[in-house]
């Protein structure tokens, strides 16, 4: 037995998966902006320390927070992008009808 969404259903499902893709769009302009100013602020204070400037620019650690919070860019990407690939139409409609059998009783 075929489920069939009805306009409102998949208006609330789309209308969730364009909010998850916003708030991803969003995070990723936050970490690059905030990233940009942060590895600023580090070369900058590298160099008022006495570094050169190629030796700030090339610092690894300058970068770290690069690394570490793109990890969880990334995770959220994959969790925006590709989990909903996995789990295509007919594994949403089997959990929609799981869980309405579910609140029946």
């Amino acid at each position: 037995m075929e489920t069939k969404f009805t306009q409102e259903q998949k208006y609330i499902l789309t209308k969730k998966r364009v909010e998850k893709i916003s708030k991803f769009y969003k995070h990723l302009a936050v970490y690059i902006v905030v990233n940009i100013f942060l590895t600023v602020i580090f070369v900058v204070g590298d160099v008022n320390d006495g570094d050169s400037f190629n030796d700030a620019i090339f610092n690894y650690h300058n970068y770290k927070i690069w690394l570490y919070w793109g990890i969880g860019v990334v995770f959220q990407a994959l969790n925006v992008f590709t989990i909903n690939a996995l789990f295509d139409k007919n594994w949403e409609e089997k959990k929609i009808k799981e869980y309405m059998n579910e609140h029946k009783s």
